[in-house]
Formats: C-alpha cells, structure tokens, sequence
C-alpha cells in the first residue's frame, strides 16, 4: 500500500476544513506514496501533485472528470486509493484498505427513495438499470464514504460503460463491473451535529457537521497539529 497515491477531487474554494483535516489524517494514518488533488488547488496545500480539471458542470460531472483524468495520467500510481476532500482515517491502516460495500443497491434504494432524493436517487436507479443490463440481476451498492482502491484499467471501463449517465454512480459502477467483492459496512457519512459518530477507522461529515457539530469537536482534537500538506504550519 506505501506505493499507492491517493487521488481526491477538490471543488473550487479556498476554505475548505473538511480538506485540511482529510489531509491531516491521511498524514497520520494512511501508508501512501503521494496525494494528488484534481479539480482545484487551495492556496494554503503544499507539498501535493495537483491535476487541473474543468468545474464547470454539476457536481458529479466534475467529480467523474477528476476520475478519469487521474486514471489518465502516467504519474498516478496504479492503483490509487480515491478519496473524498470529507474521509477522515482516524487509525491506522496497518492492514491495508480494506473493500467495503453498502449492500444490494435495491436496499440503498429503498433507503433513498423515503427520502426524496432526487438526482442521487435517479443516478442510483439508472446505474442499476445499467447494470442489471449487463447480467448483474443484483448489483451491490459501493456508494459509501471510505476510500476505495482502484485499478486505472477498471475504472476507465465503468466510466465508459457509463458515460451517457447524468449521474453515474461510479464507484458502484467500478465495484460491480470489476467484481471486487468486499465486506458489508454501514456508511459512516455524519450528516447532523449530535452525538452519534461511527466507531471504526473511517468519518465522513457534511460542513455544518464539522464546523458545529460533535464530530468535528472529535475529528479536531485527534489531529491538532498541521501536517505536510498545509503552508506555513496550518491556518
């Protein structure tokens, strides 16, 4: 694993906490080799490969673009661990990264749809569509917020087969079209700012979550030094 890069898209903005302290804990706790940033380079990073991509479609748009340029460029590593500006690693990955699924993509459905979710749910739908097209009667869902290996070659495929989904779900599309397998895990996503934070080595937090809530209190006080990646010793 210490030869892997990891790979995060980044959306435009210079104030982006959930980035500083992602790039504080990959520091701590994740063996990697380099971190590539793709999409947009916040002033205060140093020390990172940085990947310029347009921003100029919807949030999954870029987020697919990011991908894909990163499966393209020679100087990634193959693989890459692909990470979100918002996973926290709050231990140690001596064991590697583990594979993790959400389930059948039909119960993610079902949890979605008494949402309302819409784009999400409709790009869920249609990348299940997809799949079951091609022979997967029962696709699993690897729609969760941990990092994920992946394989270039893979991964340039499931964009292919996918690329006239608006919103494809690409890493559930990754998963199941290069048969990785893994173990069931619930996601570890903290959308509020109560006291219910997953056990286990992975967070994820939505902003008011971090600035706000408990989960940042904790995510904070585990990583309070700067670390490489930040200019001038932090803030």
């Amino acid at each position: 694993m210490t030869g892997m890069d990891l790979v995060v898209p980044v959306r435009p903005g210079a104030v982006n906490q959930q980035l500083r302290y992602a790039l504080r804990s990959w520091a701590a706790h994740v063996p990697h080799r380099r971190v590539w940033l793709v999409g947009y380079r916040p002033p205060w990073v140093e020390a990172v490969h940085y990947l310029s991509t347009p921003q100029t479609g919807t949030k999954y748009v870029n987020t697919t673009r990011a991908v894909a340029a990163a499966c393209r460029n020679r100087g990634v590593s193959d693989p890459f661990v692909l990470m979100n500006d918002d996973f926290f690693v709050m231990e140690p990955l001596t064991d590697g990264v583990p594979v993790l699924h959400r389930g059948p993509v039909a119960e993610v459905e079902a949890y979605y749809a008494g949402r309302g979710n819409g784009h999400y749910l409709r790009g869920l739908r249609e990348t299940r569509d997809l799949l079951v097209g091609l022979g997967h009667d029962d696709p699993l869902s690897y729609e969760l917020h941990v990092p994920l290996v992946v394989h270039k070659e893979g991964m340039l495929h499931a964009l292919d087969v996918g690329r006239r989904l608006e919103v494809l779900h690409k890493r559930t599309a990754y998963g199941v079209l290069a048969g990785i397998g893994g173990e069931r895990a619930e996601d570890v996503k903290v959308m509020w700012r109560g006291p219910k934070i997953p056990a286990g080595p992975f967070l994820s937090t939505m902003p008011d979550a971090i600035d706000n809530g408990m989960v940042g209190g904790r995510i904070r006080s585990a990583f309070t030094a700067p670390g490489p990646y930040e200019k001038g010793g932090g803030w």
